[in-house]
């Protein structure tokens, strides 16, 4: 499915996606690169394949090859790391927050892409799999480095866009 198809799968009851589909990737507080990045990481994230490989396949005319990758890649740790830290972060247990998480994370060093633009995606997916201690500790390092409240706030608008797009997408192909 192309972008456009995806947008028409779209029931009429979920409407104002569509509408917010048609915008996202055109936000001011984005650049191509950071939009195109987020909605890669952000629809592998939310697991739909029809999405996925619709955003992928508009991404590649806005994203390098190391871009592209590194934005799999935020995805791919995040969907571990998020889980991770989650358990950390919720369990009542304070202990666990002192157990080393001893999971290979090197992507976040080898990622290729630019570092703000890969921390600003990976803030993106821990938005959409809700993990509060990640969410905090990727936007500080974004404000630490200057990015501005709306930039964050923009990405994150995709993924909460992306993300109810695939839920409907599943329910509705069902």
């Amino acid at each position: 499915m192309t972008l456009e198809q995806i947008s028409e799968a779209i029931p009429a009851y979920a409407k104002d996606l569509r509408l917010n589909l048609s915008s996202v990737f055109n936000q001011a507080e984005l650049t191509p690169q950071q939009a195109w990045g987020t909605g890669v990481s952000t629809a592998l994230a939310s697991g739909n394949p029809q999405l996925y490989k619709a955003i992928v396949t508009e991404a590649e005319k806005h994203l390098s090859k190391e871009a592209l990758e590194g934005a799999k890649g935020a995805a791919a740790i995040m969907g571990m790391n998020n889980i991770f830290y989650r358990f950390q972060h919720l369990a009542e247990n304070d202990k666990y927050s002192n157990i080393p998480a001893r999971l290979r994370m090197n992507i976040m060093r080898t990622h290729g892409a630019d570092p703000v633009d890969f921390e600003l995606w990976s803030t993106a997916v821990s938005a959409v799999n809700g993990c509060g201690k990640c969410i905090v500790a990727h936007e500080k390092t974004l404000v630490d480095k200057g990015v501005p409240a709306e930039t964050i706030a923009a990405a994150v608008r995709i993924g909460s866009v992306l993300h109810a797009i695939a839920a409907v997408l599943d329910i509705e192909q069902a």
